[in-house]
């Protein structure tokens, strides 16, 4: 493997279509696609400030990097991206990407990021301006995980989520087969429109959580007082230890809890046999 070390580029393409290389404290000045077409690249405490620096790349590992707000876009059509221990200062990252393990990484303006892509490992992540965040991605495992930021999950299939605080508006918005361990969920209007959602020890909050679901299953969970109005036109099977506060016309199955403050069910709705609610008081 080629190896690069304490070197600067600017400019166009610099370094378009090399293979084999390894770069080592080399700094990608302003500029476009420093690392187009390329393939197995390592880089290790290096910093890009162009845009663009690593489209239709196979194969490459980025460790101890910085991304500043100039490199933009920087990770786009790419397959096999392993990145460490790295700060991601650039806003819309990672687009149609295949093969994403991320560990360590911050990325504090995540705006549009990850959208498109499958097969992605994040842990001891954190990520915050997240708006639109995982848009039509698939096959995603998140751990040790904190994420600020609206929308985020839409559309999104085949995901696992353990031990993480995620503060989102309208997150998991027709999503397919997500199932989320351990973790604490605030925002309005979660789960919307959801297919197969699994909550599993968790702790939610915000007005009208999971309405329109199909298949939802809530397991030993807990939902804050302005958790209200939930479980609109949802087929649902839940066990909660706490009170609810208010639920508005549930379509089908059994909802397990403390208390509720106020079942209301008026001529929207939709459900054909009524739905079981069981309560300690």
């Amino acid at each position: 493997m080629e190896l690069i070390k304490d070197k600067e580029f600017g400019g166009e393409r610099p370094l378009f279509a090399a293979r084999n290389l390894r770069l080592e404290n080399v700094t990608i000045h302003a500029g476009e696609s420093a690392l187009k077409a390329c393939a197995n690249i390592e880089a290790d405490s290096c910093t890009f400030e162009g845009k663009y620096p690593f489209w239709h790349v196979d194969g490459f590992r980025i460790n101890r990097c910085l991304f500043t707000p100039g490199a933009r876009a920087a990770l786009w059509y790419s397959r096999n991206c392993v990145m460490t221990d790295t700060q991601v200062d650039a806003p819309k990252m990672f687009r149609e990407m295949d093969g994403i393990t991320l560990r360590g990484v911050d990325i504090p303006d995540a705006q549009e990021t990850l959208w498109h892509c499958s097969n992605v490992d994040i842990e001891k992540a954190r990520i915050e301006n997240a708006d639109y965040l995982f848009m039509h991605s698939s096959n995603i495992r998140i751990k040790d995980y904190l994420q600020k930021g609206n929308y985020s999950f839409q559309y999104c299939r085949n995901v696992e989520i353990r031990d993480a605080h995620i503060d989102s508006k309208d997150a998991f918005w027709g999503t397919e087969n997500v199932t989320i361990y351990d973790s604490e969920i605030n925002g309005e209007y979660l789960g919307w429109h959801s297919r197969r959602l699994r909550l599993v020890r968790c702790r939610i909050s915000g007005t009208q959580p999971l309405c329109y679901c199909k298949d939802l299953v809530m397991e030993d969970c807990t939902m804050a007082p302005d958790c209200d109005l939930a479980f609109e036109d949802t087929e649902v099977e839940a066990t909660i230890l706490s009170a609810i506060t208010s639920i508005k016309n549930p379509q089908k199955g059994v909802i397990r809890c403390k208390s509720v403050g106020e079942v209301i069910i008026d001529e929207n709705s939709k459900a054909k046999d009524p739905v079981k609610i069981v309560t300690e008081e």
